[in-house]
């Protein structure tokens, strides 16, 4: 029930801020930032120095809202995961897929989000228990390559990461993905800690999804009307 819970409010929330830093104290004003701007998915990556120690400071800090997932990210292996699982984290993202990770997340029911770029290597995942595959680098193959995949695989959830911003959001939209990975073009007022730019970005980003997901909608309640 958890792990369905969590991924029902990824996909609620919509966007994933992928979060680097340099520091624990930076992760945490940037996480407040992205927030702020109502960006409620971080998955703060293990690039950050002491991850686990701003992960557990966060789902401290945010423990009485439910909307906001703080997750971990860059997790290689089963131990990192369970790093980040002890420390608080609602979901584990991955730049490969692993197996010893997706069984430690699926003996604690936290969502494994592994990337894949290859068919087989998507097919493994999902049967490996993953509910959500992270297609990374996704700005390698583009949205046409979900819409490909997803003909013979429409039961498939990808949640692109690489390269998605405020001007190509809504090809990855209108493919059928549900869940965006955003981080640079997201966090680059952050290199000169301009917070108030990155919440100013985060709010520019949360309307757009908004207005595209509901064009998509409506396009297909048109197509059934």
């Amino acid at each position: 029930m958890k792990k369905m819970q969590t991924l029902q409010a990824l996909e609620k929330n919509g966007i994933v801020a992928v979060l680097r830093a340099d520091s624990v104290e930076k992760a945490l004003r940037i996480t407040d930032a992205l927030i702020a701007g109502g960006i409620k998915s971080i998955e703060l990556t293990f690039t950050v120095p002491n991850a686990d120690v701003a992960i557990k400071k966060l789902t401290e800090l945010y423990r009485n809202r439910d909307d906001v997932l703080v997750g971990a990210g860059t997790v290689l292996d089963a131990q990192t995961a369970q790093t980040a699982q002890m420390a608080g984290a609602k979901f584990i993202v991955a730049p490969t897929f692993d197996p010893e990770t997706a069984a430690f997340c699926n003996l604690y029911q936290i969502p494994y989000i592994p990337g894949c770029m290859t068919v087989n290597e998507m097919k493994a995942a999902m049967q490996a228990g993953a509910e959500v595959i992270k297609l990374f680098p996704s700005n390698i193959v583009g949205p046409a390559f979900v819409k490909d995949v997803k003909a013979p695989l429409p039961q498939l959830e990808i949640m692109p990461s690489g390269g998605i911003s405020l001007d190509n959001m809504g090809n990855w939209i209108k493919a059928g993905c549900k869940i965006l990975g955003v981080g640079g073009s997201l966090l680059k007022p952050a290199e000169t800690n301009d917070f108030a730019k990155v919440t100013e970005t985060a709010r520019a980003f949360v309307d757009k999804y908004q207005q595209l997901t509901e064009a998509v909608h409506q396009q297909s309640r048109g197509q059934y009307a």
